[in-house]
């Protein structure tokens, strides 16, 4: 058996939102360090240049093209220049997330639940329609939606981000169904608790490190890099007979 070609994206494109930092970059680093020629996608293409030079610098080749994707014609430009650029897209991933309150349920403004729930659950819905017609020409089209362990047992704090991310695990069970018969799998990863700029809410709050650390089988705050692995086997023909599965990366907090 050859490992190398099991895990490899050679001849991919991916494209990946979210991708300027944390989890997305270190996607973005690993499905490049795979040989896929790579997407990454934020708000801000000085960001995006900058991180996409860093990449480069490392002979990857990586590209950034600025979308927000709570904005409906800025996901169909993305998907219209990533064609133009690599004329096929085979790897998409759903990362950018919105979680602009930290509270008791009840404040949730009906401002703050909109913004969630377009960025949370229904950017990742309408990229999945745009890209479909490429991702079934792809010889193994895959999706891999980030959503969160509070998709799975809501966090105290992020109500109606739990609920978003709940709704993107069964989003990817609906693709994951219709699309079989296209040849395009669509999964899931679930992280926990991550150190990154997202996050930072949690992991520097000492109260709450204190409640996740009795509640970790492995007591620690997981990585970035740590997310981008299991990406890679969702990516990859590694993965090739698993579709709408959720894969939890929380340190055991779920068991």
């Amino acid at each position: 058996m050859d490992l190398s070609t099991l895990f490899s994206l050679i001849n991919k494109v991916a494209l990946i939102t979210g991708a300027s930092k944390g989890i997305g970059f270190s996607i973005a680093e690993t499905f490049a360090a795979a040989g896929a020629k790579v997407v990454i996608s934020s708000r801000n293409q000085e960001t995006l240049d900058e991180m996409a030079n860093n990449l480069r610098s490392k002979g990857y080749e990586v590209s950034g093209i600025a979308c927000h994707v709570g904005r409906s014609d800025e996901l169909e430009n993305l998907v219209k220049k990533t064609i133009e650029l690599y004329g096929q897209i085979d790897v998409l991933v759903n990362n950018a997330a919105s979680n602009p309150v930290f509270g008791p349920v009840h404040d949730t403004s009906l401002e703050a639940y909109d913004k969630i729930m377009d960025v949370n659950v229904k950017a990742p819905f309408h990229l999945m329609n745009l890209c479909f017609p490429h991702l079934r020409a792809s010889s193994n089209g895959a999706v891999i939606n980030i959503s969160s362990i509070g998709g799975i047992s809501p966090e105290q704090g992020l109500g109606i981000y739990s609920v978003s991310k709940a709704a993107l695990i069964s989003l990817t069970k609906v693709y994951a169904k219709e699309w079989g018969d296209h040849k395009i799998r669509v999964n899931a990863i679930c992280p926990g608790l991550i150190q990154t700029k997202f996050s930072e809410a949690l992991w520097s709050n000492e109260k709450i490190m204190h409640h996740m650390m009795k509640s970790l089988a492995i007591k620690r705050v997981g990585t970035s890099e740590e997310i981008g692995a299991a990406a890679l086997f969702l990516a990859s023909k590694a993965s090739s007979y698993t579709t709408g599965t959720v894969i939890t990366a929380d340190g055991g907090f779920t068991i």
